[in-house]
């Protein structure tokens, strides 16, 4: 079937088998491989859809379950669907709440039909399909929707893997049949089946023939060490077609981020950079630091003199420092800007660099720069 959104690879280099790739969406063009920002209430914290648009972001994501318990999707479908009720330009992305069902594994129960649990607001019971995400989804109006799975943990048993799987390769059949614009939003199917090889690979044999504008690669940053969300990550992609875009859920540290191009996906988001800003932690080209800490009480430097950001061109660690430590909400948002346009950036770099078919030098140099420890961070 013709989809809404098509993807369209520009270029493979030479010495990694990196690629890139233009997006083309309802809401513009974007260029892959991207960082998504999380706006999980239909905002990205502390910065606005302008300046995001501003700083190059591409697609920016929204939280199904969120919007859903507030303000209802009622309310963004009057507003014109969820580009113009928080007035961004570009496109968006929404999850199918299905990251819910693994979060609130405490109060939720699974069956065949969907999923029954407790509404984190007010104790109210709630039920989720694979028909209402995609109808709550519907309403929102995101570019691209999400498949509803479940989201396993890990570790988890052969048995319980491949059940789940199954009903996530059943649901995804359900919701696609149940999207009520196929002409305006294009859903990307979610591979699942832990760490099992055969599962990971018969999931996204599966998901292929049912035909998906895209395809998503899920359960991955749920406690696994790096090595085993590496391996998760490559079965994954082994088996899904080259000409669509692929989607790693949930990743944002700079190395997974580079390690994930290498394997040859297109998209990743997480709320790593913001989350993180708020506790005063900022990533830089030599490495994350915390400004919180008495050395940088009287850095007046810049924050990071390769960067290109707001702060980064006005500001000086030391007065970072200051605005941390007296937990100032402008300490937040200048952070804030600046985690979130250094990972954009690192994506602008890696494409430029896989276009000069050097991409493997450059994921070598911008590792070792940045001093990584054994644990990855």
């Amino acid at each position: 079937m013709k989809h809404p959104i098509t993807f369209e690879i520009t270029h493979i280099c030479k010495q990694s088998g990196a690629r890139t790739g233009i997006l083309h969406t309802p809401h513009g063009n974007v260029e892959t491989p991207m960082f998504m920002p999380v706006g999980t209430q239909a905002t990205v914290k502390f910065i606005s859809p302008e300046e995001l648009y501003e700083m190059g972001s591409g697609i920016i994501l929204a939280n199904t379950y969120h919007l859903w318990l507030r303000p209802g999707e009622d309310i963004i479908k009057k507003a014109g669907g969820i580009q113009k009720f928080m007035n961004y330009k570009g496109p968006m992305l929404t999850d199918s709440g299905g990251f819910q069902v693994f979060s609130l594994s405490d109060t939720r129960t699974i069956s065949e039909e969907g999923v029954t649990f407790k509404n984190t607001l007010n104790g109210d019971m709630l039920f989720l399909s694979p028909e209402k995400s995609i109808q709550i989804q519907n309403a929102i109006g995101a570019d691209i929707i999400m498949s509803f799975d479940e989201c396993i943990p890990y570790p988890a048993t052969r048995e319980y893997a491949e059940a789940s799987m199954q009903r996530t390769l059943r649901w995804a059949l359900r919701g696609k049949e149940a999207n009520l614009n196929p002409e305006s939003q294009s859903i990307f199917g979610i591979v699942q089946g832990g760490d099992y090889e055969d599962l990971r690979h018969y999931c996204a044999e599966k998901l292929v023939e049912m035909d998906f504008a895209g395809y998503a690669i899920g359960g991955t940053s749920v406690g696994e060490d790096k090595q085993t969300m590496k391996h998760m990550v490559q079965m994954s992609q082994e088996k899904l077609p080259l000409d669509k875009p692929r989607y790693l859920m949930g990743v944002g540290a700079v190395n997974d981020l580079l390690e994930a191009i290498s394997m040859n996906i297109d998209m990743c988001d997480c709320v790593l950079p913001t989350r993180i800003a708020r506790h005063g932690t900022l990533m830089t080209s030599e490495g994350r630091i915390n400004i919180k800490k008495p050395i940088f009480k009287e850095d007046f430097t810049t924050l990071d003199s390769k960067c290109d950001c707001y702060t980064c061109k006005n500001y000086s660690r030391a007065y970072l420092n200051h605005l941390a430590r007296v937990q100032e909400g402008f300490g937040t948002r200048l952070m804030s800007i600046h985690n979130i346009r250094f990972l954009i950036k690192l994506m602008e770099d890696a494409r430029q660099a896989i276009k000069e078919d050097r991409f493997l030098d450059y994921k070598n140099e911008v590792l070792a720069n940045m001093k990584f420890d054994e644990r990855g961070f």
